[in-house]
C-alpha cells in the first residue's frame, strides 16, 4: 500500500497520509518528492518525530542550512543550529517578554516571504514541525508563485525576463519596523541578487521569486523598482493563489521555497506557547547562476 494524497487544488497543496516520516521507504520517498515537486506544499498530520528523525527527513532533499542571523548569544539556544525557533519561547522554554529582541525579530515572519532569499545561495524548501499550537490564530498562509506568474499579461511576462532584484534581510525587517542589528550582524548577511522570475527543474513551470526580503531591482530606478516589487507581492497574495494552514500539534508542513511565498498570521504570543522548528534545505546555487543571467556588479 502506497501513501494516500489528498489535493487541496489540482496543483498546489495537498495532505498526505498513510506515512511515517520516522521511518520512510525508498518507495514512499519517491512518492513524496513526486508530489511535493507538483503541489510545492505537502501537509503530513499526526507526525511523531523527535529532532533527529525531522531533520533525517530533511536531509532527503539536500543540505540543512545551520547559520542563524542573530548572534546565538542573543538568539534562542533551546534547539539544535539546523532548526529555526518559529516559536514565541526564550532560551529557558518560557513565554518571551513584550520587549524581546527575538519578539521583535521574528515579527517580520507576518510579512510575505520566502526563507533565506536573502542569502546567496537560497532555501530550496522548509520542513516546519510543530509540537504546540495556539488554540486561536497562528495560522500560516502560503501563495503559489507559478499560478501568479502563469495569471500575468504577456506584456508583464516581458517585462520580467532577465531582471534581478536585490534581497536583504535588513530590507524586510525595516518594514516590519526592526532595525537592531549589531554590527557583525549587518555585515554577516550583505544584500545579494536573485532572479524575479526562475524556472522550476522537477517541473519546468516558470514562477515569480518575490519576497519582502526584496528592496529593488537592478537596472531600474529605486522608488520604480520597489513598487514593481510590492505590485508583485500584491498579485502574488491574492486569495485565488493562497491556501491558508490551520496547525494542529504534530502536522510537519513542507514547501517549495523556489515558487512559493508565506507568512504568519497573529495570535496572542503573549499567553499562548506556539512552539514550532524549522529546518530549511539550501538550493544548489545562486536563482541567477540557475537561469543563466549574468550576476550584476
Amino acid at each position: 500500500m502506497g501513501i494516500t494524497i489528498c489535493a487541496v487544488t489540482p496543483t498546489f497543496a495537498a495532505e498526505v497520509g498513510d506515512v511515517d516520516l520516522s521511518r520512510l521507504s525508498e518507495a514512499d520517498l519517491a512518492e513524496v518528492k513526486a508530489a511535493f515537486w507538483k503541489y510545492a506544499l505537502l501537509i503530513f498530520p499526526d507526525q511523531d518525530l523527535a529532532p533527529e528523525q525531522h531533520l533525517a527527513f530533511a536531509e532527503r532533499f539536500g543540505p540543512i542550512e545551520a547559520d542563524r542571523v542573530l548572534d546565538q548569544a542573543t538568539a534562542s539556544s533551546r534547539l539544535d543550529s539546523k532548526f529555526a525557533d518559529i516559536s514565541n519561547l526564550d532560551a529557558q522554554g518560557e513565554i518571551w517578554e513584550a520587549a524581546s529582541r527575538q519578539r521583535m525579530y521574528k515579527a517580520g515572519n507576518r510579512l510575505w516571504h520566502t526563507d533565506s532569499s536573502f542569502k546567496f545561495r537560497p532555501g530550496l524548501c522548509s520542513l516546519l514541525y510543530a509540537r504546540t499550537v495556539a488554540p486561536v490564530g497562528g495560522h500560516t498562509e502560503f501563495a503559489d508563485q507559478r499560478a501568479a506568474y502563469d495569471a500575468l499579461p504577456d506584456a508583464m511576462k516581458e517585462k520580467l525576463r532577465g531582471l534581478v532584484a536585490e534581497h536583504s534581510i535588513a530590507t524586510s525587517r525595516r518594514r516590519s519596523g526592526f532595525t537592531n542589528f549589531t554590527t557583525e550582524e549587518a555585515g554577516r548577511l550583505p544584500p545579494v541578487p536573485q532572479a524575479l522570475v526562475r524556472t522550476i527543474p522537477q517541473s519546468g513551470r516558470k514562477s515569480l521569486y518575490v519576497a519582502s526580503h526584496a528592496g529593488r531591482i537592478f537596472g531600474m530606478p529605486e522608488e520604480k523598482g520597489g513598487a514593481l516589487i510590492d505590485q508583485l507581492i500584491a498579485h502574488v497574495s491574492q486569495r485565488q493563489f493562497v491556501y491558508t494552514h490551520r496547525w494542529r500539534a504534530r502536522d510537519l508542513v513542507m514547501w517549495d521555497n523556489r515558487c512559493t511565498m508565506h507568512r504568519g498570521t497573529e495570535y496572542d504570543d503573549l499567553r499562548w506557547v506556539r512552539d514550532m522548528r524549522r529546518a530549511t534545505v539550501s538550493d544548489v546555487a545562486n536563482s541567477c547562476e540557475q537561469e543563466g543571467i549574468a550576476l550584476p556588479a
